[in-house]
């Protein structure tokens, strides 16, 4: 019980912080200079035809009505969250749920890969220490957080697409499990070097723990101790880190999906802040906090059940 009290005070602040970011991102979005007039009807247009839409998009009431009518669309759910400037007939939530699901795909993915090569590897290293075995894992981890995506992905694509057409050409037209390999791989590998550090440096810590010693004194096998009992004990440091890659990622990331052309929260993002579509540019910004927010809670109950010390305390 004392510790849904602490989800409950965690979910409470955390809708706090989504409400205190998104307000001062509409701040600052009214203090940038321009008109969202002047990109809808384009230079030519009359200073009648401005202030005419200027009325339409209710852009001519002031700040505070402007403002409490935002946090009207956010809380009402039949408003959509607001409705684009842009393209006013659509509401600013449809335009992120039609890109969500593609955002959502490529982070569990991206997600799954870094978790898939950074726990073997960390086991590896921490299994050998002061080795050479040790000392290429730790440079192929740093290897992999310093190598940046806009040159990672397009080496992939002109490895595996053309060179070895294995995989499907990136574009609106590729569809299917294989066109999420090499975008999974451009995010993955950079998640994995962060990952793998963290695992090894942890595991080497936990390997030194009295319970470790224990369960090699009942005559365990060494790869049960780093499993069952090490790796486990090791996972928490590895789960904020997860967690934090893992929120960033479903709040877009933009190089990968323009590289690979994929439709995504990170590029309507920023189309719209381009465009100065106020409306999608803090219904997006909300989701990506109340995304992240998610993602902690789910780590925070993702710790008592891997660390007994945790649920015990």
């Amino acid at each position: 019980m004392r510790y849904l009290g602490y989800l409950l005070r965690r979910t409470l602040g955390g809708a706090l912080t989504v409400l205190a970011v998104v307000s001062a991102c509409f701040l600052v979005l009214e203090a940038l200079p321009g008109d969202p007039t002047d990109t809808i009807l384009g230079e030519t247009a009359t200073a009648e035809d401005r202030a005419q839409l200027r009325r339409a998009l209710r852009l001519d009431q002031p700040f505070a009505t402007r403002f409490a009518q935002f946090i009207l669309d956010l809380i009402v759910p039949a408003r959509g969250m607001g409705h684009s400037l842009r393209q006013p007939a659509r509401s600013a939530a449809s335009m992120i749920a039609d890109v969500w699901p593609n955002t959502i795909t490529l982070a569990v993915s991206s997600a799954l890969v870094a978790w898939a090569i950074a726990i073997p590897l960390a086991l590896l290293a921490a299994s050998r220490p002061r080795t050479k075995t040790d000392a290429a894992v730790g440079v192929a981890s740093l290897v992999g957080v310093a190598i940046p995506s806009l040159w990672l992905g397009p080496l992939l694509i002109l490895a595996f697409c053309v060179a070895v057409p294995a995989l499907p050409f990136p574009g609106p037209d590729a569809k299917g499990p294989l066109s999420l390999v090499l975008p999974s791989l451009t995010l993955g590998v950079g998640m994995a070097g962060i990952l793998t550090r963290m695992g090894r440096a942890s595991l080497r810590e936990t390997l030194r723990e009295p319970f470790v010693t224990a369960a090699r004194a009942r005559g365990l096998s060494e790869p049960a101790v780093l499993v069952k009992h090490a790796l486990r004990a090791a996972m928490v440091p590895l789960l904020t880190t997860g967690g934090a890659q893992l929120a960033s990622l479903l709040g877009g990331a933009i190089i990968t999906e323009k590289i690979f052309d994929r439709p995504g929260l990170g590029t309507l993002l920023l189309q719209s802040l381009t465009a100065r579509d106020i409306p999608v540019v803090l219904a997006c910004v909300v989701v990506i906090a109340a995304t992240a927010v998610l993602v902690q809670l789910m780590v925070d109950v993702a710790y008592v059940l891997v660390d007994p010390r945790i649920r015990l305390s």
